[in-house]
């Protein structure tokens, strides 16, 4: 066994757990067992397990990203300071002083990958668990011979979820019998794939992010990884059996919809999303944003008081006014 494998191999045994039991669940509901409805709820299941155990690694990473955010004004002068510099010990002196201020506040550029990094041994796994019901290959635990094959005959609107946009058009291109139902469908989650990925991309660098961090490196980064991403989805999507593209598309949904409520309701302080959640509440009357007064109010000239300074009055004097 290859270390590839070893590796996957704890992963994908909780992976068919979790698949075994939803799919026993709904089963017991009385959906078809071989049904491919029933195995694409049951991934949906598995979705909803794993990016629910994943919550408290995402809001770490939120709360690193403010971090980040933070930082960003003192990486820049890190920057300015060696800008035009490219020798050697101006190099190294200028990433020994930002790992410096990153270890100080403790913050990590690559906390916002780390989400996405733990789902990739899953993803991996569950690649891994397809392809063998694809080959009539039983799984490590739970995933018996019978699962696997009502697995991998299973169909989704006449799609077999085994099945693969590459590999029908293989078929077609060498003139051999191919399913266009099955490269249609494909088709469609990769392009609802890549969609979704760029919306939830999108939706942090148009929104979530303040003057500071536009005018930082690391809004050039998320750029790149705003066109990036939906690329890779377009182009290693056409290899995934429509299993795998079931799992990753409602995946991508999860983050689509979670990243929402977190920008819409824990926006970056600046940010577009931040001025739109203080108007919303002001309009609520919860938050009250203090406004320039419009009119001046002058407020009347309250009167001095005057003391007059008293004279001694002598003995005599005083005895004259009293008698008056």
């Amino acid at each position: 066994m290859d270390p590839i494998s070893i590796i996957l191999w704890p992963i994908k045994w909780v992976i068919e757990l979790i698949l075994v039991s939803f799919h026993s669940m709904w089963s017991f509901f009385g959906l078809d067992p071989d049904s491919g409805v029933t195995w694409v709820l049951s991934i949906v299941g598995l979705v909803i397990v794993v990016r629910a155990a994943l919550i408290p690694i995402f809001v770490r990473q939120i709360k690193s990203q403010r971090r980040m955010l933070e930082v960003a004004p003192q990486l820049k002068k890190i920057q300015d300071k060696y800008k035009g510099k490219t020798d050697q010990f101006s190099r190294e002196a200028m990433s020994r002083e930002t790992m410096d201020l990153y270890k100080r506040t403790g913050t990590n550029p690559l906390s916002s990958c780390l989400p996405l990094l733990l789902q990739m041994p899953i993803f991996f796994a569950l690649f891994s668990v397809l392809n063998d019901a694809q080959h009539d290959k039983a799984g490590v635990g739970l995933m018996t011979q019978e699962l696997a094959n009502s697995f991998a005959n299973s169909e989704f609107l006449g799609a077999p979820l085994s099945s693969t946009f590459i590999g029908e058009w293989n078929l077609m291109t060498a003139g051999q019998p191919f399913s266009l139902n099955v490269m249609i469908i494909a088709l469609t989650m990769i392009i609802l794939m890549t969609a979704s990925q760029f919306i939830t991309q999108l939706q942090i660098v148009s929104k979530n992010m303040s003057p500071e961090t536009k005018a930082s490196p690391m809004f050039r980064q998320q750029r790149i990884l705003l066109y990036l991403l939906p690329l890779v989805f377009a182009f290693s999507g056409v290899a995934f059996p429509l299993g795998v593209m079931f799992y990753w598309l409602v995946s991508n949904f999860w983050t689509m919809g979670q990243q929402f409520i977190v920008i819409r309701n824990m926006p970056t302080p600046g940010s577009e999303a931040a001025k739109a959640r203080e108007a919303r509440l002001a309009k609520k009357g919860k938050l009250t944003i203090e406004q320039p007064s419009t009119t001046t109010d002058v407020a009347e000239p309250q009167p001095k008081p005057t003391t007059q300074r008293q004279q001694p009055i002598g003995k005599s004097r005083a005895k004259k006014q009293n008698g008056k």
